[in-house]
């Protein structure tokens, strides 16, 4: 024999497809797939356990399209929250930020500090809004989805919000670690710096991730 014979199982072939099919946050997606594979194991167990029985159980439980579409809206609310976490846990590092940014700026008017407090301005803008969205968009899918359907634009807001505040997060990096030489307390500010950065790396894969989410589910 030249070749090699492969018996594949009809399930986790169903569910690699439905796997590279949907997006999202790396647990929510493992335990999703894990319950459907569940559920066929069961259905295939009780039509006689052999391959006529696995092509019937996948028949009835739908293709991989119509199924990928009903996971990807969960798993673009999980990731809508996930990001929002993310932005809840982050802000206070921006409104740290724009304290130091203030705090630390050469006294004068020289250009290094216009530049600071123009910075400042733009974080405490960041802070706010951030901090509004991420509060109400986990009260939108949490406690108040018992009762209310989540706005179908609200994984689009928070994506690009999210992906707005990893930019000022950025911005505030550079603006932190240039600032620090004329800072009389520069150990701090390199510090806030360093953290600020780690805030970026957090928010910008998170935002991503829910970009790709919200695209996916329109």
């Amino acid at each position: 024999m030249t070749t090699v014979e492969r018996r594949t199982d009809p399930v986790d072939d169903y569910l690699a497809a439905l796997a590279a099919a949907v997006h999202g946050p790396a647990k929510v997606k493992a335990r999703m797939l894990e319950e459907i594979r569940g559920g066929l194991e069961d259905a295939v167990s009780a039509q006689g356990g052999d391959s006529h029985a696995a092509a019937l159980a996948l028949r009835d439980f739908g293709t991989v399209e119509e199924v990928a579409s009903s996971c990807q809206t969960e798993l673009t609310i999980a990731q809508t929250r996930h990001t929002s976490r993310a932005l809840a846990l982050t802000v206070p590092f921006l409104l740290a930020c724009w304290y130091l940014i203030r705090t630390a700026s050469p006294s004068g008017d020289g250009q290094v500090a216009r530049v600071a407090q123009l910075v400042a301005a733009h974080l405490t803008g960041a802070a706010t809004i951030a901090a509004v969205l991420a509060a109400a968009a986990l009260a939108a899918t949490g406690t108040l989805a018992r009762w209310l359907p989540t706005p179908p634009k609200l994984p689009r807001v928070v994506a690009w919000t999210s992906t707005s505040t990893g930019a000022a997060m950025a911005v505030a990096t550079v603006a932190l670690l240039s600032a620090s030489p004329a800072s009389a307390n520069w150990p701090l500010v390199v510090l806030a710096g360093l953290f600020t950065a780690a805030s970026h790396a957090m928010v910008a894969g998170s935002a991503r991730a829910c970009r790709e989410c919200a695209r996916l589910t329109c």
